[in-house]
């Protein structure tokens, strides 16, 4: 759970704007926002007052908007609509087109512009397409890269001029602009679809993509078999991008009520969880960026745009900058002592959210005044947290949580048994201190059951708090384990409630060709993938892929098709 929490520095409201995507330039000093009549120009340094407008004569919303990062043009910013780019101009407090990139015979789908040569820029396409363009000579792109499906995000390498990224789907490919003909290599990222694609700042190896697949994976290119660490999360992840100071990552989720927060702080160096959670938003964070650090200060400032129509300036000081650093040192230990004060004031401000904050962003205390456990690397995790992220979707089973007394009731039937467990956690649980179980009635299993049952149980919780890991979720699914084999053994076979053959994970339904290549039982909600299929490439050419015969199905045809 998110050490701190906080709320936005400026707010600023723009109703009529309906702007669908937004920028910063990088000087810092204005933002803006892309709706379907106008374009808003937003001054940084007094948001408040009335934007600036550039009318656009387009029945097409604009797609993605980005200025110019260079100082020697930061007057210039990119916007693609449908099938075109349009490079806009801004002196003096007025804007203009100058001149468009017209190319691409499909939507374009994303654009970025070096961050080594003030002219170059490259746009993707669903038509399979990847033009790299030179804003000095517009008739035609310089470089064009041919992938066989369309490409959702194209990202330049920030340390290496030539080298550049793209997504397909799933994919990942990596360009060399000297050797257009063909990628230099290709990452089979995800199952699902890539939302996000950032490029380490410091390393020109490192890449970093989010997926609807519910995950951030972490890849160096030159091993692109394996990735180097994965951030898995309950909801698809829309964005993830490096922060500009430490080891930091800010993700923007795909909340499942609209009311949720959904924009984290992480330290790559930790992913247990989010260092900070920045709590504002009454919708989905549809773009966010770094405002460059000003002459003489040490703090960064996030601008964030939502579906709720406010621009949010977020305020990041160096406190809470050095979260992002697990290194166990001084500087961490003194970061969040200053932590627990400001979190404590939060609190008492919202007795009637508790939950709702534990969620977002918990402070450092439990509500029994104990100092919460210290997972991984040094990041503080309390109760509640396990609350709010534990996954217990079992038929049947019914776990009802109360952080405020730290204890649960998890409550369960198997054919003609019901079983009422009340779990307790001491004050020091994690660390080291494992919670207590007891039966109550109107339990209806064996006494001999009952005791084989809480011994697995306690050795289960041992187990996890020795490693200060939390242990509801493992023992719940320890339980319904249990209690279906012991049924099974009992009452013979009967198609009870329980899908389960092992305390950690579900089973799948067993199909031949379903494996744990396609996943876990995380993945229920993703369509199997495809076993056939054919699509005609850039070169006009026929390209279909089918099952090989060894994967043919041998099963009756009375089995049900997998999803």
């Amino acid at each position: 759970m998110a050490a701190r929490w906080s709320s936005e520095n400026v707010v600023v409201e723009f109703r009529d704007a309906q702007a669908t995507a937004m920028s910063v330039d990088c000087l810092g000093s204005h933002a803006v926002l892309s709706g379907r009549r106008f374009l808003y120009m937003v001054n940084l340094e007094a948001p408040s007052e009335p934007p600036r407008k550039i009318g656009r004569q387009s029945k097409w919303d604009v797609g993605t908007v980005q200025w110019n990062p260079h100082r020697s043009e930061s007057h210039v910013f990119a916007a693609s609509s449908n099938q075109r780019v349009d490079l806009y101009s801004w002196r003096a407090g007025c804007g203009e087109v100058h001149t468009s990139l017209q190319g691409h015979t499909r939507v374009i789908s994303d654009l970025d512009w070096s961050w080594f040569e003030p002219e170059l820029l490259v746009t993707s396409s669903v038509d399979t397409y990847i033009y790299i363009w030179d804003t000095r000579d517009t008739r035609k792109p310089t470089v064009a890269l041919s992938a066989v499906a369309g490409a959702s995000q194209v990202k330049w390498n920030r340390k290496n001029q030539n080298l550049l990224a793209s997504s397909h789907d799933g994919d990942v490919r990596i360009w060399d602009k000297r050797k257009p003909n063909t990628a230099a290599e290709y990452l089979a990222a995800h199952l699902s679809k890539i939302h996000g694609l950032d490029w380490h700042p410091d390393n020109e190896f490192i890449l970093a993509t989010s997926s609807q697949d519910n995950s951030v994976r972490f890849w160096d290119f030159r091993q692109p078999r394996k990735y180097l660490n994965i951030l898995s999360c309950q909801v698809p992840v829309w964005k993830a991008r490096y922060t500009p100071f430490s080891s930091g990552l800010v993700t923007v989720m795909v909340p499942q009520l609209r009311r949720e927060n959904s924009l984290l702080l992480w330290s790559t160096l930790d992913l247990n969880s989010p260092v900070h959670a920045f709590v504002g938003h009454d919708d989905v964070v549809l773009e966010f960026q770094w405002r460059p650090q000003k002459q003489g200060s040490k703090d960064y400032h996030l601008v964030t745009w939502s579906r709720d129509q406010t621009l949010r300036i977020w305020r990041v000081d160096p406190q809470l900058q050095k979260l992002c650093v697990s290194d166990g040192g001084e500087e961490l230990t003194e970061a969040m002592s200053l932590a627990v004060e400001e979190e404590k004031s939060l609190a008492s401000q919202e007795p009637d959210s508790q939950f709702r904050v534990g969620l977002n962003g918990d402070n450092l205390h439990d509500q029994d005044g104990a100092l919460s456990s210290v997972v991984g690397s040094g990041v503080p995790q309390t109760l509640q947290q396990e609350f709010s992220l534990v996954n217990l979707q079992i038929r049947n089973v019914d776990v009802e949580m109360d952080a405020l007394n730290r204890s649960c009731v998890v409550s369960a039937h198997f054919g003609s048994h019901q079983v009422h467990l009340v779990v307790k956690f001491p004050a020091q649980y994690p660390n080291n201190a494992a919670p207590a179980f007891q039966f109550v009635s109107p339990t209806t299993i064996p006494s001999a059951t009952k005791t084989k049952i809480q011994k697995i149980l306690t050795d289960t919780s041992l187990q996890k708090v020795k490693r200060n890991q939390n242990c509801l979720e493992p023992c719940v699914r320890q339980l319904v384990s249990c209690l279906e084999s012991d049924m099974t053994q009992e009452d013979g076979p009967a198609s009870g409630p329980f899908v389960l053959s092992n305390p950690v994970t579900p089973v799948l339904q067993v199909f031949p060709r379903v494996t744990n290549t396609y996943g876990s039982y995380q993945d229920a909600n993703i369509p199997f993938p495809r076993t056939s299929g054919a699509r005609f490439c850039g070169t006009g050419c026929l390209v279909y892929f089918t099952r090989p015969i060894t994967m043919h199905r041998s099963a009756p045809p009375t089995e049900p098709t997998p999803r």
